[in-house]
């Protein structure tokens, strides 16, 4: 099972590489929390393109019927907060992704090589 949720995170960071998503980390977080197993992370340089990248993932996603537990953050367009279940894709904008810093704050989590 978790093999397929890594296979599944791989597909989400080539949707964010289709819509040009920056700096894309893949962090496992479940040997550090239950919240979920894997965080993606990416940024983008505009409020349109942080949007452009939750629609690409949302929309590939539903076509092989993987469905959005929960959205956040979409009207900003700052940080939009995709939860998958085992997975949540956090896409910011650049400026908010340096302010918030959450690769600090899970430092203690396993980056996984793109």
């Amino acid at each position: 099972m978790k093999k397929e949720i890594l296979d599944l995170a791989f597909k989400i960071t080539k949707h964010i590489d289709n819509k040009l998503g920056e700096d894309t980390t893949i962090l496992d977080i479940s040997e550090i929390s239950s919240i979920c197993d894997y965080f993606i992370i990416t940024s983008a340089q505009s409020a349109r393109q942080v949007k452009a990248i939750a629609d690409e993932i949302e929309d590939e996603l539903k076509k092989q019927e993987i469905f959005i537990f929960h959205k956040e953050g979409y009207d900003s367009g700052r940080w939009i907060l995709l939860d998958y279940g085992d997975i949540v894709v956090h896409i910011f904008h650049q400026e908010d992704r340096e302010f918030y810093n959450i690769e600090r704050i899970w430092k203690d989590a396993k980056a996984i090589n793109l």
